[in-house]
């Protein structure tokens, strides 16, 4: 399943801080930001369902996430 959140993060430097987070939290899924789109896009693939662990992750690191639908 590809899930997709508009988020907060704003840059590369803040990308790179949440890299290591997002990796041990999801170590099987593929991800990436969108920084050039206005809503600043983070894309999931993932097997299993992540909202909940990755919105409070991004959260927990003062940045806002929500699950695009």
């Amino acid at each position: 399943m590809i899930f997709v959140f508009k988020t907060s993060v704003k840059n590369k430097i803040q990308e790179k801080k949440l890299k290591s987070q997002i990796d041990k939290v999801l170590p099987k899924a593929k991800w990436n930001f969108d920084l050039e789109d206005c809503d600043n896009i983070l894309r999931i693939e993932s097997e299993e369902n992540i909202v909940a662990k990755i919105t409070t992750l991004l959260k927990t690191h003062n940045f806002d996430c929500e699950e695009l639908v």
